[in-house]
């Protein structure tokens, strides 16, 4: 099929495309690497009236260091973001995140602002960005807001952005000394949306396991934060085994007329033990 009619634009700033975004409201819509966008209005699920191309906004294609935070750009392409030097260094599971997502081809036109923008439940950054703490920078024609991840999602491919809203990057406290991370999905097929997937990072002094931090996707609305029933303090040999059951108890997991909950259920205690097993080896 081919997309509705819509007209367009590709302004070469912020500013100029907030003003386009204040002008059109409602019926306009922004386009980065069009690697959900583009599908959905070809089916005619989405018909925007106008479009507004930014990938001439060269500012927010960047990755840097500000105080104890990495700022990535809304337009960093999926494959920038894995294999960037400062992401790998500060934000290494982010960088990771964005390595396993889809395919060599969508990696190099996807964004991490669509990624976040879409807000699909399966996907790998808005999870990581998630258990990371991070905050989503949002400007407007009416100024600049931080809000945490935690805040941003509000439903299946829903978010509080409005309508005359931007998102401008992505702001990840770095890691810590002794900070370790693990990352786990499981996907039918290589490149697929995953059935679950499980983020997690902690900080590990000898066999004392503190601040524990662990997101699921794929199974819930929006990327869920499950880290309030894992045990902190001295780690034995039952330790793994209880986290993981414990995480999976806790999943609000919906039933969907593909997968059973249950099978899901059963996914997401292998995928945080595995996780948290990565965290424990990683943490240094």
């Amino acid at each position: 099929m081919k997309p509705a009619r819509f007209s367009y634009e590709a302004p070469t700033s912020v500013p100029e495309a907030l003003a386009a975004l204040a002008a059109r409201g409602d019926a306009a819509k922004i386009i980065a690497g069009g690697q959900s966008l583009a599908p959905m209005m070809n089916m005619r699920i989405a018909q925007p009236g106008h479009l507004i191309d930014i990938n001439r906004v060269k500012e927010l294609a960047q990755i840097r260091l500000d105080g104890d935070m990495l700022v990535c750009g809304a337009l960093v392409r999926h494959a920038e973001l894995a294999r960037d030097l400062l992401a790998r260094t500060h934000a290494p599971m982010l960088a990771y995140a964005a390595s396993t997502i889809g395919h060599y081809a969508i990696r190099q036109r996807g964004t991490l602002g669509g990624s976040l923008a879409h807000a699909d439940p399966a996907a790998q950054l808005p999870v990581a960005a998630v258990v990371l703490d991070s905050k989503v920078e949002v400007a407007s024609e009416n100024g600049r807001k931080l809000v945490p991840a935690t805040e941003f999602f509000s439903s299946i491919f829903t978010t509080i952005l409005e309508p005359h809203e931007l998102i401008v990057a992505l702001h990840v406290p770095v890691a810590r000394p002794r900070k370790g991370w693990g990352f786990r999905l499981f996907t039918r097929r290589a490149g697929d949306f995953a059935l679950a997937l499980v983020a997690c990072t902690l900080v590990r002094t000898g066999e004392i396991v503190e601040d524990v931090r662990l997101a699921v996707g794929g199974v819930a609305p929006t990327p869920v934060r499950l880290d309030g029933g894992i045990q902190h303090g001295l780690r034995d040999a039952g330790w793994l085994t209880r986290a993981a059951r414990a995480v999976a108890t806790a999943a609000p997991i919906e039933e969907n007329e593909r997968i059973c909950a249950e099978y899901r259920r059963e996914l997401i205690e292998a995928l945080a033990h595995d996780a948290l097993a990565e965290a424990l080896e990683s943490a240094t």
